[in-house]
């Protein structure tokens, strides 16, 4: 595991020069700059140690003004907004082109468990969820604008196949927008962050020295309380759960993660994916994906894909929770 590699050199050695023995150095810790505000419709946080205690909020609400004028379908002006009312778009920003590879990628890996195009979906669901009006009968005509295959794109454009069809990033969008975050600190010499937005998050290098970045993994049973505590660096990481946003209707749960395939989304024994990657946009995606395949076949997956890692938490047959850790986070996780 690579990560193993960062413990090396983190301890102190008395060191003997002319046979005298030499104290080791205390090392002057670097102070931490801490950042945090609201962005697409959610909260983040930003934490580095910077000797030079550089303040980059105003840059980063401008970049995330940037994001949300490109992806956001809350803002009728936006890039995605004025494609799904048309039938092409010519790029304007560096931000769409990004997603819609990732979602090409994950929608093929997935065979179409992670869907972009799920919005008509969603919009039901969420229509049903404040009126308690039936919506299943409406599931089959709204799968005909439902399938990624009727989007076409390049480095400069996007084009429907098929009218009516619709685009909608909030699968991946804040992990993604997490990942352009991580980049900017990059580039002004920023070697050890900790980027969150809503929940996604990145994370570079260690906290201080010997100190891993420690993060929570939500209980699904228990809302606020932690299931656990993980330990991490130069990894990202994504969390996606239907315990929290659902509804029930004739007797039947729905929840909020709809399966692309089937128009609509039934309980599992799988509560809550969290996924680890090298970026978080990747995180966030598959987190989705898994929410849909469903327990055994995300453990299936995970057999299968081991540049990924994953901590699940399920319910049993006897409804006691139990959780799956893949091998590459078992000595990470508290």
């Amino acid at each position: 595991m690579k990560e193993v590699a960062l413990m090396i050199g983190l301890f102190p050695v008395l060191v003997s020069f002319l046979g005298k023995p030499v104290q080791p150095l205390r090392l002057v810790e670097t102070p931490m700059v801490s950042l945090e505000g609201e962005a697409q419709g959610t909260t983040y946080h930003i934490k580095y140690p910077d000797d030079q205690q550089r303040n980059f909020k105003r840059a980063i609400d401008s970049i995330l003004v940037a994001i949300d004028e490109c992806l956001s379908t809350y803002r009728p002006d936006s890039e995605i907004s004025r494609f799904n009312r048309a039938e092409s778009h010519r790029f304007e920003r560096p931000y769409f082109y990004p997603v819609l590879k990732k979602s090409a990628e994950v929608y093929e890996i997935t065979q179409g468990a992670f869907d972009p195009t799920v919005k008509p979906l969603a919009e039901a669901y969420e229509q049903a969820k404040k009126s308690r009006e039936p919506w299943l009968p409406n599931v089959d005509s709204l799968l005909d604008y439902v399938g990624f295959q009727y989007i076409r794109f390049d480095a400069v454009s996007v084009r429907k196949l098929k009218k009516n069809v619709r685009l909608d990033f909030n699968a991946l969008a804040q992990g993604y927008t997490v990942d352009v975050l991580a980049e900017f600190l990059e580039t002004n010499g920023i070697d050890r962050y900790m980027v969150e937005v809503g929940g996604e998050l990145r994370c570079r290098g260690q906290r201080s020295e010997g100190q891993w970045w420690k993060v929570g993994v939500e209980s699904p049973v228990r809302p606020g309380g932690l299931q656990t505590t993980i330990r991490l660096a130069n990894r990202a990481m994504a969390t996606s759960g239907n315990y929290r946003n659902y509804y029930r209707q004739n007797g039947e749960t729905f929840g909020h993660i709809i399966n692309p395939k089937t128009g609509f989304s039934r309980p599992d024994a799988l509560l809550s994916a969290t996924v680890f990657a090298k970026d978080a946009m990747t995180a966030d995606a598959f987190a989705t994906a898994f929410l849909v395949m469903g327990l055994d076949e995300t453990r299936r997956f995970l057999a299968r894909h081991r540049e990924l890692d994953a901590y699940l938490i399920y319910k049993d047959e006897k409804g006691a929770l139990n959780t799956v850790i893949t091998d590459g986070m078992k000595g990470f996780v508290d």
